[in-house]
C-alpha cells in the first residue's frame, strides 16, 4: 500500500559513506513527521518510504541527485570586498547567512577573503554527497 499523500512518522539515521553519522530522528528521541511524496523531504528519502509498512526498517543509498543535489559551480559567488561591510571580519569556512532580495535569509559559506573579493558558496552543505539512511516507518498517521 502507498504512504504517498499521508502523514508518516519516521525513525532515522544518516550518514556519509564513510560511517559518520550526520543527523538521526533516533538520537533525539522524536520521530520525523512529514507528508509522504508531498515535496518536504529530500527525494530519495521520500522514495524509500513511499511504499514501507509499519515496523518496516530499510537501509538505503541516495547518490547526492537523489538527497541534496549536485554542486552547482554557478552557485559559488564573488562579490567586490566594497558592496559588502565588514568583509573583512568574514570567518572564512564557516557559514553565515547573507539577506536576499525579499529580505528573506540565505545561507552562504564563506570560501575566501581578499582585499578585493569575497568568494560565497550558496550550495546546501550536503550538496555533492551521497548519503545513506536506516529509516523505520513508525506511524502512518490517519
Amino acid at each position: 500500500m502507498s504512504n504517498e499523500g499521508k502523514r508518516v512518522r519516521t525513525h532515522y539515521t544518516g550518514t556519509f559513506d564513510d560511517g559518520t553519522v550526520f543527523d538521526s530522528s533516533v538520537e533525539r528521541g522524536e520521530p520525523l513527521e512529514f507528508v509522504c511524496m508531498a515535496g518536504q523531504m529530500i527525494p530519495g528519502f521520500d522514495a524509500a518510504v513511499k511504499e514501507m509498512e509499519v515496523g518496516e526498517t530499510k537501509n538505503v543509498h541516495l547518490p547526492a541527485s537523489e538527497a541534496y543535489g549536485e554542486h552547482d559551480e554557478q552557485l559559488v559567488q564573488t562579490i567586490p570586498t566594497a558592496q559588502i561591510p565588514g568583509a573583512e571580519d568574514l570567518p572564512v569556512g564557516q557559514r553565515i547567512y547573507l539577506q536576499g532580495p525579499g529580505g528573506q535569509p540565505i545561507p552562504a559559506l564563506v570560501v575566501e577573503v581578499t582585499d578585493e573579493t569575497v568568494t560565497f558558496d550558496l550550495n546546501h552543505e550536503m550538496a555533492g554527497k551521497d548519503l545513506n539512511f536506516e529509516i523505520t516507518l513508525v506511524e502512518v498517521v490517519e
